[in-house]
């Protein structure tokens, strides 16, 4: 059967030109609707729904629902944490899929991830420090058993990656929060003398691996691209066939105590955000509570990372994981720093699941304390690679590089619902549902706009209420559909 591709340029221009919600200061008085009105924006499955604006809404009194009545309530006064950014990773592979495509393909793929009117406005971004899976090649930046590393070059990083980073950051306006992870010490500092297949970085060379953090961050930001913050290693329990590297919760608090954090410090970059664990949910309140009861541990840690590759990414179970920390540790952050849909296929580029698995994910961890979100890759060609050991999966946007076009997933839509109506310094408020089939979250900016966004999987259309303080409007929620519902 032939794959049914859905045109960026129809798509696109759906999207809200004025979305770009003003910032000014946090009204002091209670939340209240007034005179305020509702704009949905919608995309649906079965539909030409692509995050289109589907209904302009007004409130009517309503002091108290039903008992049978489907509700999202709403609380704009109860305030939480406020969102760092929303974004995708800028790999070696993603970089160099994106020099394949023709020069009018490249400005449209900027505009539709990093503007903010014309497309979905990404505003947080995680790239690899030294080769990892989604590499073409293996390589390092400095020479066998250089532990001063006098010989630390990013040469191989200047022909496709720091360009590619450089031009996401044009294209986001001149800011973009970045950070970076390695996947493995160059092979001679670790005990199975290999970059790949797990194994550990050696004792005698712990001070030459923190140094080497910091080379990474002199050499990207000479290059004029700002590092924000990294973490530690990437999934530190996992032996893979590629780029991996082994870290106890021990050896990783005693790493940043000893080491990376006085480190950092020492080279006038404390103010880089340091984020430990950036591994799964199953195992993220061992990890936290490891390394942040150590007072000296500690001090250096800006947050916790992880991903979503555990047995069962969808339990509840692990999703309270997240909260655990956020409530045990309220002083330190939580980031998703990585999540992807495995085992690519061409085939599946339009199957509706793939979005929903991100909508779903986005909004259980947003409700659980997390600050930010980072998908994956966010370009990949169309054998969803490049990638040096064959570990290919699935990206927002897929290279067809044989005839240059953009094959959109629907991975795109459902990460716009989010990343083009909640900015940064938007902080989460309460949206609470009274029937499983619908997913909330909602946050509100400095102006006190609200941005709720509303998740459907089921097979039907659910009529609700959007309840907020004695007033109410009347919303239909269509079946396996993401709204974003914009209240000003």
């Amino acid at each position: 059967m032939k794959t049914k591709y859905i045109p960026i340029t129809v798509c696109l221009a759906t999207l809200l030109a004025g979305s770009a919600r003003a910032q000014h200061v946090v009204p002091s008085k209670p939340f209240s609707v007034g005179n305020k009105y509702v704009e949905v924006y919608t995309t649906a499955k079965g539909t030409g729904y692509k995050l289109s604006k589907t209904a302009t809404l007004k409130f009517e009194d309503k002091v108290q629902p039903t008992e049978r009545e489907v509700c999202i309530f709403v609380d704009a006064d109860k305030k939480f944490q406020s969102l760092l950014g929303i974004g995708s990773a800028l790999t070696d592979a993603s970089a160099e899929t994106f020099y394949k495509l023709p020069k009018a393909k490249q400005q449209e793929f900027l505009t539709a991830f990093y503007d903010q009117q014309k497309g979905i406005g990404y505003s947080l971004a995680r790239t690899n420090i030294q080769s990892c899976d989604f590499s073409s090649d293996i390589y390092s930046y400095v020479q066998d058993n250089d532990k001063s590393l006098k010989t630390f070059d990013i040469a191989h990083d200047m022909k496709y990656r720091v360009p590619f980073i450089k031009q996401a950051i044009a294209a986001a306006g001149g800011k973009l929060t970045l950070f970076a992870s390695p996947w493995s010490p160059p092979a001679w500092m670790k005990d199975n003398n290999d970059v790949l297949h797990g194994g550990k970085l050696k004792k005698e060379f712990d001070q030459s691996w923190a140094n080497f953090y910091v080379k990474f961050i002199n050499a990207y930001q000479k290059q004029g691209i700002p590092v924000w913050g990294l973490t530690v290693q990437n999934e530190p329990m996992a032996i893979q066939k590629w780029e991996s590297c082994v870290f106890t919760a021990a050896e990783e608090r005693d790493f940043v105590k000893n080491y990376l954090g006085p480190t950092l410090h020492k080279n006038g970059m404390a103010n880089k955000k340091l984020i430990v664990w950036d591994h799964n949910r199953d195992q993220v309140y061992q990890r936290a509570s490891t390394i942040l009861e150590d007072k000296e541990a500690a001090k250096y840690v800006w947050g916790v990372g992880y991903h979503w590759y555990e047995t069962w990414t969808g339990s509840p179970m692990l999703f309270g994981n997240v909260k655990n920390v956020a409530e045990a540790f309220p002083g330190k952050n939580l980031l998703f720093t990585e999540g992807c849909i495995e085992k690519f296929d061409m085939a599946r580029v339009n199957d509706w699941a793939l979005g929903e698995k991100y909508g779903q994910s986005i909004i259980r961890d947003f409700n659980n304390g997390t600050v930010g979100w980072t998908d994956w890759n966010i370009l990949l060609d169309e054998k969803g690679g490049p990638n040096h050991v064959g570990n290919y999966c699935f990206s927002p946007v897929i290279a067809d590089t044989r005839s240059g076009e953009l094959i959109y997933t629907n991975i795109y839509w459902y990460m716009g619902h989010f990343s083009k109506f909640v900015r940064p310094g938007d902080k989460r408020v309460i949206s609470s549902s009274n029937r499983e089939s619908l997913l909330t979250t909602a946050f509100i900016n400095p102006a006190g706009q609200l941005a709720i966004i509303v998740m459907n999987q089921s097979d039907t259309d659910i009529p609700y209420n959007l309840c907020i303080k004695g007033k109410a409007a009347t919303v239909n929620s269509l079946a396996h559909s993401i709204s974003t519902l914009v209240v000003q």
